[in-house]
């Protein structure tokens, strides 16, 4: 790829590439599915996802920086801890990537289930009972079509893309934010006494994190990370990027929460209860409710721009990081092949597209394959804090253009946050996650066989931290309380505690897990061509 700055992302359009990747879908439909789990207290659970996500994303700064590569996101635990743990944790990030390019297609189609226009009667049965029917998974699967074409011609030609949409896509729920708020301010919803305000009590904050798409709507930070060589002066634009993005769509997306209880009719609320608020098209049918019909016409417009935004940013993040996995040598070698023009990784793309397509006949509703994407990309991200700190033991004289202060305190604060999300995705989604996972581990041994098992054994003992964990979890998931789905077996709040307890043994295990394997001198070359 030509390294130029010319071809390079700046940090404007790395900001907008970004909010492009992160107001998608999740701002669409995650302040109604939060709502329906927590009441008016899902306005915690956005801050709580928010903290979560930033905590998580720090530690990925000082990486980010000390090896900006393509696809990055999906190699540093390759580095300090072997093929193995790489493959795990590439594995498991590309699960999550791949059912994002879904999901943002199935929000499109879903807002299109409900066009109030008469011409548009056809696609009134794209949805039935919140899920996609299998006659209209074509349509789901034209946008997945769209999505890689896009990509499919240069960095350019994207990021003009995104940098336009990504400006409608912000301005258009801050005009909701005024519009609703102006023809419909009840902060009577909040309620008046703790039990009114938490009416399904306090494990549904942290629930909604994980099962309304919180999480899910705040994961695109690491298109920052996984565009790394592409960027600019990534020494200051890496942390500028990651940081000014999550601080504005933070901002929108709990404004927006806000808006959506107060803009609510307290009588209607009265006669359904948060939990029985059914929409197709949360916000669309919400203007439509307050009288605001031109509002609820460019909602329906907006359904088809912010997740196609989305989309087409995840697209290229999803083609980077199984170009990434190809050099781990775990997958055929064909597919991380670089299209020399467009230095873009074409086969990769397509791959994608027809993994997404599959990924979607199986899992047809929004808060399923976001509560998929939550959980299978929280264990990615359990490497990352414990990959950062042991290349500090590692490596001391490595370049680090940018090294973070408070690491030490950081890097186990968000393995025990991350610890916590995957469990508040409650059973059995934490499983079948956790299966599917696994479920490539066998690919794994089938390429160290055509290797010769070279250094297998040394990589196992280097990963077992993190099998035993996934087995651990498993566990603790199925024998938690039964605010999260479990036989019950340590109540509510304990449940916490041993995970919490779990999590920083765990975590320091992983750290003296690291060892150096071939990829650590890849990555120490890497790191050479780094500007401090």
């Amino acid at each position: 790829m030509d390294s130029s700055n010319t071809t390079k992302i700046g940090l404007f359009q790395l900001v907008m590439l970004t909010l492009g990747s992160l107001i998608g879908s999740g701002w669409l439909f995650g302040s109604w599915e939060a709502s329906k789990v927590a009441g008016p207290a899902a306005i915690i659970s956005w801050v709580v996802g928010g903290l979560v996500i930033a905590t998580i994303a720090y530690n990925y700064i000082e990486l980010g920086a000390m090896f900006p590569e393509a696809g990055g996101m999906s190699k540093y635990a390759q580095y300090s801890h072997g093929p193995m743990l790489g493959f795990i944790a590439s594995w498991a990030n590309w699960i999550s990537l791949i059912t994002l390019i879904p999901i943002e297609a199935v929000a499109a189609v879903q807002y299109m289930s409900s066009w109030p226009w008469s011409f548009a009667k056809w696609t009134h049965g794209f949805l039935k009972n919140g899920t996609i029917t299998t006659p209209d998974l074509l349509m789901v699967f034209v946008f997945i079509i769209v999505f890689t074409l896009l990509n499919y011609w240069s960095v350019t030609l994207l990021t003009k893309f995104t940098s336009f949409i990504s400006i409608f896509k912000i301005g258009i729920p801050i005009l909701t934010i005024i519009m609703l708020t102006v023809s419909g301010f009840h902060p009577e919803n909040y309620g008046h006494s703790l039990h009114e305000f938490m009416p399904y009590g306090s494990a549904p904050i942290f629930s909604a994190t994980a099962t309304a798409g919180i999480i899910f709507s705040f994961n695109a930070f690491q298109t920052v990370i996984n565009m790394g060589s592409e960027i600019k002066d990534s020494k200051r634009n890496i942390m500028r990027g990651i940081m000014i993005s999550l601080l504005i769509s933070g901002a929108i997306y709990i404004v927006l929460q806000s808006v959506f209880i107060t803009s609510m009719d307290t009588s209607f609320l009265h006669h359904y209860g948060w939990n029985g608020i059914s929409f197709n098209s949360p916000f669309a049918d919400l203007a439509i409710l307050l009288g605001i019909h031109w509002l609820s016409v460019l909602l329906y417009m907006d359904a088809f721009v912010s997740p196609f935004g989305t989309g087409v940013s995840f697209a290229a993040s999803t083609a980077r990081a199984l170009y990434a996995m190809e050099s781990n040598q775990h997958i055929p070698s064909f597919i991380g092949k670089i299209n020399q023009k467009y230095g873009i990784p074409r086969v990769a793309l397509v791959v994608n597209a027809l993994l997404s397509m599959l990924m979607v006949s199986v899992f047809r509703s929004w808060a399923t394959l976001a509560t998929v994407i939550c959980t299978s990309t929280l264990i990615a991200y359990l490497t990352g804090p414990v990959t950062a700190v042991s290349f500090r033991k590692m490596a001391p004289n490595f370049k680090r253009p940018i090294r973070l202060k408070h690491l030490g305190f950081m890097a186990p604060l968000s393995f025990v946050l991350a610890s916590l999300a995957i469990y508040w995705a409650m059973w059995p989604t934490t499983v079948e996650v956790i299966l599917v996972i696994v479920i490539g581990l066998p690919l794994y041994y089938f390429y160290e066989y055509k290797a010769g098992f070279v250094n297998t054994r040394k990589a196992f003992w280097s990963s077992l931290w993190m099998i035993t964990y996934l087995a651990f979890l498993s566990l603790a998931s199925y024998g938690g309380s039964r605010e999260f789905n479990g036989m019950n077996w340590i109540h509510y709040p304990y449940d916490f505690l041993v995970i919490i307890i779990a999590a920083l043994v765990f975590y320091y295990w992983g750290v003296k897990s690291h060892h150096v394997f071939a990829d650590f001198y890849q990555a120490e070359k890497l790191n050479e061509s780094v500007e401090e």
